[in-house]
């Protein structure tokens, strides 16, 4: 059987700031709540006496709700925005506290601060700030996990910073508390995350190009293991909730490692995406599902069941998102389900070309095809609908042809999934949907299908 490979993207929105973290809520109820945090360095004013002026750093907050009301209705709603200190990392508390979703920020002032998820009086809901805590003076906060990915009930957090320490801190009745902080990098200490099947260990990776682990039983004046496998900084680290010992970690070399924490002497595997891997998402309930956000190089969807099964080699790239004009750094998949089916391209005639200009502010559709064909990534108007582009697909690229993938799941006919991205310099945040379903066989094909042909996916079993 065939297997198709869509991205489409639902809608664009401008933060205004540089946007570098996006979160979707873990938790039942608030899936369709959308966090997302900016960054922009502020100079001094040039000019004499400004020349050891230190950098502002400043920051927003913004919270979003996801509907799904129809195809005419944007379905990303913005509830709130607060202004902060730049914002290096967001995460949400993966279970309730005190009944109520919970999100970490790591700031650039050096606090972690806490938010809960509250409805307001107007029924809307919105964040209200509850604890806060400096990790360190004259340093910035660059990461944060929670020690709940599997729904452990002691609920603490992991910090890093830019004087290489990693932070643990506990929360209790009374907020935030340090429970322990040691150097563990050189120079910056882009991530730290827990593993989430045994929460005493601890992984950090820094600008020192260094992977290490820690056990929190015996305390950090030394660490289990130090890899240098990676060539440049270690910037990204994820625990895999569904496979006991899997470790994603993605660093500036380019290169997405898997892992088995019992040894970490060599990877499991090795994918080049390039750009550099600033974050890695293991899907919420697919095992072998894995995003990536690649800095100058896009989003990607990894299938990594090959790899985990002990066969190596480099995880086949299932799906990319190109349509961010700048640097790729936050990603999440939402737990959300999407009901509704995925567009489909009418068989109709085709419809004339049409610019942005002229289309009074629709979003047209605009179709890639991957170096491959094994995906494509495309932009729809506000109804769903096909606009051809007027071009033939490019000539498939000469090389090795892509490793067939296997299904979603063994027991899943198709998948859709619904995610969120933000860039950089562009300041832009994207909601998209990435739908893998199974070729239809037969059928005709309107005018409007035949312009899409070749840039559909076709991913063989």
């Amino acid at each position: 059987m065939a297997w198709k490979s869509r991205t489409r993207s639902l809608q664009v929105f401008d933060t205004e700031l540089s946007a570098d973290t996006v979160e979707w809520c873990p938790v039942p109820l608030s899936h369709n709540i959308l966090a997302c945090g900016t960054y922009q360095l502020q100079k001094g004013p040039d000019g004499a006496g400004e020349e050891d002026a230190a950098p502002s750093r400043t920051g927003r907050l913004y919270l979003f709700e996801f509907r799904q009301e129809g195809c005419m209705s944007p379905p990303l709603t913005e509830l709130q925005r607060v202004d902060t200190p730049a914002i290096l990392d967001l995460k949400w508390c993966h279970i309730p506290v005190s009944e109520k979703p919970l999100l970490g920020m790591a700031a650039a002032s050096g606090e972690l601060r806490l938010y809960t998820l509250s409805d307001s009086q107007e029924g809307r809901r919105s964040l209200k700030a509850l604890s806060s805590l400096e990790v360190g003076a004259d340093r910035l906060a660059l990461s944060l996990d929670w020690s709940t990915g599997r729904g452990d009930s002691d609920v603490r957090v992991v910090c890093s910073d830019s004087a290489g320490c990693v932070s643990v801190l506990s929360l209790g009745e009374g907020g935030l508390t340090a429970a322990s902080q040691w150097k563990a990098h050189d120079f910056e200490a882009w991530i730290s995350a827990f593993s989430y099947w045994d929460t005493q260990l601890v992984y950090s990776g820094g600008d020192d190009c260094k992977l290490k682990g820690w056990d929190l039983r015996i305390g950090p004046s030394s660490p289990t293991f130090t890899s240098k496998r990676h060539s440049m900084g270690v910037c990204s680290i994820h625990s895999n909730p569904h496979r006991e010992h899997i470790l994603a970690t993605g660093s500036y070399d380019e290169q997405v490692l898997l892992w088995d924490g019992r040894n970490m002497r060599q990877p499991l595997s090795e994918s080049a995406l390039g750009g550099g891997v600033w974050r890695l998402k293991w899907h919420p309930t697919r095992q072998h599902l894995l995003l990536a956000a690649c800095m100058h190089n896009d989003f990607h969807i990894l299938h990594c069941q090959q790899a985990l099964e002990g066969s190596g080699g480099a995880c086949p790239t299932l799906a990319s998102y190109i349509l961010h004009n700048s640097l790729a750094y936050g990603a999440d998949w939402s737990r959300l389900s999407l009901e509704e089916p995925p567009p489909r391209s009418p068989p109709t005639t085709a419809e004339p070309k049409k610019s942005l200009a002229e289309s009074g502010g629709h979003h047209l559709r605009i179709q890639y095809e991957s170096p491959t064909a094994s995906f494509d990534t495309s932009l729809e108007d506000d109804a769903g609908r096909y606009v051809p582009e007027g071009r033939a697909a490019p000539p498939p690229a000469s090389g090795p042809a892509a490793a067939p993938a296997p299904r979603p799941d063994a027991d899943a006919p198709s998948l859709s999934c619904l995610l969120a991205s933000c860039s950089f310099y562009d300041h832009m945040l994207h909601v998209w949907r990435w739908d893998w379903t199974p070729e239809e066989a037969g059928g005709s094909k309107g005018p409007g299908d035949a312009d899409q042909a070749g840039a559909l996916a076709k991913l063989t079993l």
